[in-house]
């Protein structure tokens, strides 16, 4: 049973006091749905002194970055660290990402979704679709107070990450928060960084498909969360980048769900590089490695 969920006023007067520093909001208010009362304790990750991440999350939240004030109607951009669905990657994957966009004019919303887990949910499984959905429903419900174009919101990726915006991308028509306004919960773009796409046994990552779906997904959970099976005429319009040597996330994930869009005459772009392995962009500066990436937005007509 799904119950209905506001977004607490509190939380929204708290961000237009600021709104050139972060804000962290809880996605969901009081009831999180699909799951036990039961709440894990959180895992800060640090990496060589350095803040890293969190593991063992229990209670999702979304980290709202927007550019200077005097912008209006600008794309906004939900990203969804990678961490094969067993941690996620805040600050390689997320913070840093997010502090590159609202430079260039575009609102950046991280989104700390639940990690799958049977001690915390019944259906471990939809849990992070779950908190992508209900991430894109809230921009869009409350696109004008943050000076977001309703019709210029999207999500990335980062390898599960990936998979996660993936299945927002390719799973929209199956609503599964509480949403009586019907706000849309489409992604109107997806940006995937060395994606994990597929759940069969040749592409799938095996980490993250174990811990999504189990030791044994029945064959139906495996099609459900194979996107690359799931693309159609209305599959937003995607970014891809990958190298051919990542070792841990095949790049055929990449090229299969890019065929799957050109066969479906979707607007999409993929960046391939020959080395760098999993993670290649994280050695790289922002800027370097995301101007392909923006160039697409603006002949996406994403940003002017």
């Amino acid at each position: 049973m799904v119950i209905r969920i506001l977004l607490p006023l509190f939380c929204i007067s708290l961000i237009f006091n600021s709104l050139k520093a972060q804000e962290v909001i809880p996605l969901y208010d009081k009831v999180i749905p699909n799951s036990i009362s039961y709440s894990m304790k959180e895992v800060t990750l640090t990496w060589d002194g350095q803040f890293g991440g969190y593991r063992n999350i229990s209670k999702p939240t979304l980290e709202i970055y927007l550019p200077a004030k005097e912008l209006s109607n600008v794309p906004a951009v939900i990203i969804c660290p990678g961490g094969g669905y067993g941690m996620e990657s805040y600050r390689l994957e997320g913070l840093n990402i997010a502090k590159t966009y609202i430079n260039h004019g575009i609102a950046a919303f991280i989104l700390k979704y639940r990690l799958p887990s049977d001690s915390i949910m019944p259906d471990k499984s939809i849990g992070p679709l779950q908190d992508a959905q209900q991430a894109l429903k809230i921009v869009r419900q409350y696109c004008t107070k943050w000076n977001v174009d309703p019709k210029k919101i999207g999500i990335m990726g980062f390898s599960a990450g990936g998979h996660l915006a993936s299945t927002a991308g390719t799973h929209f028509d199956t609503c599964l928060v509480t949403n009586p306004e019907q706000i849309s919960v489409r992604p109107d773009f997806m940006i995937l960084v060395y994606p994990v796409i597929s759940m069969t046994d040749k592409l799938t990552h095996a980490g993250s498909r174990r811990n999504l779906l189990g030791e044994n997904p029945t064959p139906a959970k495996l099609e459900f969360f194979s996107n690359e099976l799931h693309v159609n005429d209305l599959t937003p319009p995607t970014y891809l980048t990958h190298t051919g040597d990542d070792k841990i996330v095949d790049v055929d994930n990449s090229i299969v769900f890019y065929e799957a869009l050109r066969h479906h005459n979707v607007p999409s772009e993929m960046h391939l590089y020959p080395k760098g392995n999993h993670g290649f962009v994280l050695s790289q500066p922002t800027e370097e490695w995301m101007s392909p990436l923006f160039r697409w937005m603006k002949s996406m007509s994403i940003i002017n």
